[in-house]
């Protein structure tokens, strides 16, 4: 069986062990937070330091940002550590973080498999991620009898590329939200009851997945994060740099930032994305 390491145990990350457990990856965990590392250890997981778990096959970092990657996989040195491992990070970034991370990998014949997702701790305890991968045939190849447990394989090139669909992907679904809570505020501003307007728009043209998955959670006043405003507001500032780098303008991008700006102002930024609703909501007085 092969060995599994996850650095990094926050939303999805834990999850991602949960379910490479579940599915009988023997599995080394470690995060800076205790607690996480414990939740995991009771479920039948190892606590490892970041050198330990180099003595995992495959290697999983799933991190908040590039700050953070580029300390933990380049910084610390821990790659000699991992030296002839496969490294899959699922952290999203911007595409020059990984590339930076396979150019400081290669020396130590460490193979990254660029592998940001599409899905939640729910999609990844059931194994339905889809997973975006950058990486060569041979890496790819070492690492799929651990993404094949994760969910489905989407190889979009070479390192870097995965990232950059994450982050087109993440406008475009951000960008959802932000329109489907300005019209849904809207009808309930001119009368329509919230729940039999959902049930009529989740059967409609302008429905959306992302309108279909989050909106039951606020109609119950859920904003528990399964994604939070704030990882959402970074997806978008990381996408509007990609596209800044390109000399490419993006205006509705811009936009939607913003709202997710305003919605971090307004102290909702570990609540789920759903959550910029209140934004649309303080503006119509609901």
């Amino acid at each position: 069986m092969i060995r599994t390491a996850v650095v990094g145990l926050g939303t999805m990350g834990g999850a991602v062990a949960r379910r490479l457990l579940a599915e009988g990856f023997p599995t080394l965990v470690h995060d800076v937070d205790p607690a996480a590392v414990a939740r995991l250890v009771e479920l039948g997981a190892t606590a490892c330091s970041p050198e330990e778990a180099g003595a995992a096959d495959v290697i999983i970092t799933s991190l908040p940002n590039d700050r953070i990657v580029t300390d933990v996989v380049i910084g610390s040195g821990v790659l000699k550590s991992w030296a002839g491992r496969v490294l899959v990070e699922l952290s999203t970034t911007l595409p020059d973080t990984v590339k930076a991370i396979a150019e400081a990998a290669r020396p130590h014949g460490v193979a990254v498999v660029d592998c940001p997702v599409s899905g939640g701790p729910g999609e990844a305890l059931g194994g339905k991620l889809v997973q975006l991968v950058g990486a060569d045939a041979d890496a790819l190849e070492r690492a799929r009898p651990v993404l094949a447990a994760l969910g489905t394989i989407e190889h979009v090139g070479a390192v870097g590329h995965g990232k950059t669909v994450k982050l087109l992907n993440n406008l475009m679904a951000m960008g959802s939200i932000v329109v489907a809570a300005e019209a849904f505020t809207l009808g309930v501003r001119l009368g329509l009851d919230r729940h039999e307007l959902f049930d009529v728009l989740s059967r409609s043209g302008g429905r959306s997945f992302h309108f279909l998955k989050r909106w039951p959670y606020a109609l119950a006043d859920d904003y528990h994060a399964r994604f939070a405003v704030s990882l959402g507001e970074k997806d978008i500032r990381l996408g509007l740099e990609l596209a800044h780098q390109s000399d490419y303008v993006t205006p509705v991008a811009s936009i939607v930032h913003q709202i997710f700006e305003m919605a971090r102002a307004k102290g909702l930024g570990n609540e789920d994305v759903v959550a910029v609703l209140k934004v649309y909501q303080e503006w119509a007085g609901q």
